[in-house]
C-alpha cells in the first residue's frame, strides 16, 4: 500500500482488520522502514501485537482495546512521522519481514 497519514492510520488499520480472515495481518511502517507495528488476527476478537522500533515487545491484545493501545504505540514509535506506510500480510511467518530501506 502507499503513504498514508499516521492521524488516519489507526482507523484504517482497525476496518482492514475487520475484513481479515484469522492468521492475516497488517503492518505498520515508517517511512524509512526501520521500525514498525505488526498485527495478525488470531481470531476475531483477538489481535497478536508485536512492535519493533524503539520498543520491541510482543502483545496478544482483545479488539475491544486495540485502538488505546494503538494510539499509544503510533505515538512512541512514529514520534516525528506525519506518514506511515500500511501493508498487508498473509501469514505471522511475514511478520518482522525486511522491506527495502531507503
Amino acid at each position: 500500500m502507499a503513504l498514508i497519514n499516521r492521524d488516519s492510520a489507526i482507523e484504517r488499520v482497525i476496518s482492514i482488520l475487520k475484513k481479515l480472515k484469522p492468521d492475516q495481518g497488517v503492518e505498520v511502517l515508517s517511512y524509512k522502514r526501520n521500525r514498525g507495528i505488526s498485527l495478525v488476527l488470531v481470531d476475531n476478537d483477538t489481535v497478536f501485537l508485536r512492535e519493533r522500533g524503539y520498543v520491541t515487545e510482543e502483545y496478544e491484545i482483545p479488539m475491544d482495546v486495540l485502538r488505546k493501545t494503538m494510539k499509544t504505540l503510533v505515538k512512541r514509535e512514529f514520534p516525528r512521522s506525519r506518514k506511515v506506510r500500511v501493508y498487508n500480510i498473509e501469514g505471522p511467518e511475514e511478520v518482522g519481514r525486511k522491506r527495502k530501506k531507503l
